[in-house]
């Protein structure tokens, strides 16, 4: 059994199909069709289930209120812009990131079953939730996934004192015989912003060096200033070159380039948010058929072979164990699918209100 977050009387535990239906009814009573529902659904339920609080059901108000402020289209003709057997690029037509986003991966999938490799890009999409849920898509068919996304300017880049650069997240995953899959999901910033709004509903400072003052250039711990115009969000590695900032810096500039600006998509700070119309953010896919470089059975098993090899390396005193990519995520999923998931009191306050609102039966 793990927890990743530390559950206590601030939480309500869900059944994750009740807290997947109340999603679904919410959206559908915004007019969003409801197969296009259960895609945004799946997907924010997976980020709480896998201990992802910050990209969870707590960011379904930024979502309805892109759709009442008619930032975001519910019912979008997503068209093929051009299109080979290998690659694709689709026009998002402002939808749901996440829809937008599943059928992106979906169609990287279709060609990479045929062609051994499948690339799509999007543009003119919005926020499409956690990265992982599309790198997973891929997983579930037996190949490895690769989902990235451009993001609006929450991160600063090495030198500079102003949000500038997105979040940028990066998700890669593969399957494993007989074991979790490999995931790797992660912001190439510090923190994704939505790990500061965590600790701004629960009224806590930041641990330092993740954040610095726009007006000094000074690391700063309050959350409510970093999400503010007043603060950003540092690079993966932190202020400066010493222990890597740059390297962040250049991961962000790398989703940019290959999920922005390679698709005729928006790049780092000319991406809007989710209640910006036309915030054109970008995405783009990869599936990639093991089969097509050699035998799929013993990739699985040389991946066995490596994540065990992995966990069973000479152990740091300071550890109780080894972890590998994405491990966490799994037990958590298995153990929340038992128990419930649990949902901070002020996020579930907010879901109530817009539940009342729309006219959704409330939680819990």
């Amino acid at each position: 059994m793990f927890e990743k977050t530390v559950v206590d009387e601030n939480y309500v535990r869900i059944p994750k199909d009740r807290l997947f239906e109340f999603v679904v009814d919410v959206f559908k009573n915004l007019d969003v069709p409801e197969e296009d529902a259960e895609i945004v659904a799946d997907n924010l339920i997976m980020a709480d289930m896998r201990g992802v609080e910050s990209h969870g059901v707590q960011r379904l108000k930024r979502y309805v209120d892109g759709i009442e402020k008619n930032a975001v289209n519910v019912h979008p003709n997503i068209r093929t812009v051009k299109e080979s057997p290998v690659f694709a690029v689709l026009d998002g037509d402002e939808a749901l990131g996440q829809v937008a986003g599943y059928k992106g991966m979906k169609m990287a999938i279709e060609k990479a079953k045929k062609v051994g490799v499948g690339i799509v890009g999007v543009r003119n999409s919005n926020h499409y939730g956690i990265a992982g849920y599309y790198a997973l898509m891929a997983v579930k068919e037996g190949l490895v996934g690769i989902s990235m996304t451009t993001s609006r300017p929450l991160v600063t880049h090495t030198g500079a004192m102003e949000k500038f650069m997105g979040t940028s997240p990066i998700a890669v995953g593969a399957p494993v015989e007989n074991d979790h899959p490999f995931l790797l999901d992660m912001a190439t910033s510090m923190v994704p912003s939505g790990k500061i709004e965590v600790y701004r509903r629960k009224n806590k400072p930041v641990p330092e060096g993740w954040a610095i003052s726009t007006e000094t250039g000074e690391i700063i711990t309050d959350p409510r200033k970093i999400l503010s115009p007043k603060g950003t969000i540092l690079p993966l590695g932190g202020l400066g070159e010493l222990h890597g900032g740059h390297k962040g810096y250049g991961l962000s500039a790398v989703v940019d380039i290959l999920a922005g600006i390679l698709n005729g998509a928006t790049w780092s700070h000319h991406v809007g948010g989710t209640s910006d119309k036309h915030s054109d953010v970008g995405h783009f896919f990869m599936a990639i058929d093991p089969g097509a470089f050699g035998d799929i059975e013993e990739f699985k098993m040389n991946m066995k072979k490596f994540v065990d090899e992995l966990r069973g390396a000479k152990k740091h005193p300071g550890f109780e164990r080894i972890w590998v990519h994405g491990e966490k995520g799994f037990l958590t999923y298995e153990t929340r699918l038992k128990l419930g998931v649990p949902i901070y009191k002020k996020v579930l306050d907010e879901m109530n209100n817009i539940a009342e609102k729309l006219g959704v039966q409330t939680l819990p």
